[in-house]
């Protein structure tokens, strides 16, 4: 009877610890208290609009154009127009049908936006990840290490080979929300400017 109150003991311990932990590694001079309160307030952003300017810098290619960005829940629709003299590039979709149009080239289909992009545009860029980077967001699904900054926001994150730099964010609704994004890959750099913000919470 003591062992198991022992180990039930042990197992409530660990469930406890595990819930005050996450995968996220903090640093910075933020406060980790409204670092989660801040966290908590966007992740319920499930929708929004955005317009601005992307730049893109790969070995091959490099060129500017504009970004155009609608979210509804699961549901995306990614327009690039102009970038590296392609024309223009539409990206739509929810997981596991993601659909991508090049003007004058056709239109192409797979479960990945990842794999899409990979395949056609030659980017490796992680799209799945700049649903919560874009927000200014750690990806929840896999490790991350946080840099923080006097307002407790990111300034820094890195993720799965990735290095993402936030240099300033604009208030919009009541939400504070990145304006200027830097991103650091494998052979390609990205940089976002977002001019307009609509941010929205559809609910669950």
């Amino acid at each position: 009877m003591l062992r198991q109150l022992i180990a039930i003991g042990l197992l409530a311990l660990l469930g406890g610890c595990t819930s005050f932990t996450s995968r996220e590694a903090i640093e910075g001079q933020g406060n980790a208290a409204q670092w989660k309160a801040h966290k908590t307030q966007i992740s319920a952003l499930d929708a929004w609009q955005i317009n601005g300017k992307v730049g893109i810098r790969a070995p091959k290619d490099s060129g500017s154009g504009t970004l155009f960005w609608l979210q509804r829940q699961d549901y995306y629709d990614i327009r690039l127009s102009g970038p590296l003299g392609r024309g223009a590039a539409r990206l739509t979709g929810r997981p596991g049908a993601i659909l991508l149009e090049v003007a004058n080239q056709g239109r192409y289909q797979a479960e990945s936006p990842e794999a899409l992009l990979e395949e056609q545009l030659g980017w490796r860029l992680p799209v799945s990840h700049l649903l919560w980077w874009v927000r200014g967001l750690p990806a929840p699904d896999s490790r991350s290490r946080v840099t923080l900054d006097a307002d407790s926001q990111l300034a820094r994150l890195e993720q799965d080979g990735w290095q993402v730099e936030y240099l300033s964010y604009a208030e919009q609704n009541g939400y504070s929300l990145p304006e200027r994004i830097k991103l650091h890959g494998e052979n390609l750099d990205v940089t976002l400017v977002i001019k307009d913000w609509q941010p929205r919470q559809l609910g669950q």
